[in-house]
């Protein structure tokens, strides 16, 4: 089975690649799919190095759909993935409605589970 991964290179995007590491099994193939259009994705080592209990099981896919929303659905239903991980972040609701909700088409139209995260708080 498969993991798929919403990612952006941000802290909501950093819980959901920890939270995929965490729910995996041995041996599950962690998919990371880029959910910011033209956003650069990480390279392979660079993944590796962050996260490296996915070494050696981790991909990346980039669809060929415009909206981010529609390729990390695209991907998953294609490798039959078992979960979607993505990371939620706070935004206003004049922001939601201007740009849309990446988060919220993905949690509407995944034909598997959908597990949100969001990133740690850090006490200062």
């Amino acid at each position: 089975m498969t993991i798929v991964v919403a990612y952006a290179d941000t802290p909501p995007g950093h819980a959901a690649v920890t939270a995929a590491v965490t729910e995996s099994r041995e041996g599950e193939t962690v998919v990371i799919v880029p959910a910011v259009r033209g956003e650069r994705v990480l390279e392979m080592a660079e993944l590796e190095a962050r996260w490296p209990e996915v070494a050696g099981r981790v991909e990346v896919e980039r669809g060929d759909l415009g909206d981010p929303s529609d390729t990390v659905i695209q991907v998953s239903q294609r490798l039959d993935a078992r979960l979607i991980i993505l990371g939620l972040r706070a935004r206003t609701p004049v922001g939601k409605l201007v740009f849309g909700s990446t988060a919220q088409r993905i949690l509407l139209d995944a034909t598997c589970p959908v597990l949100a995260v969001k990133p740690a708080v850090v006490a200062s």
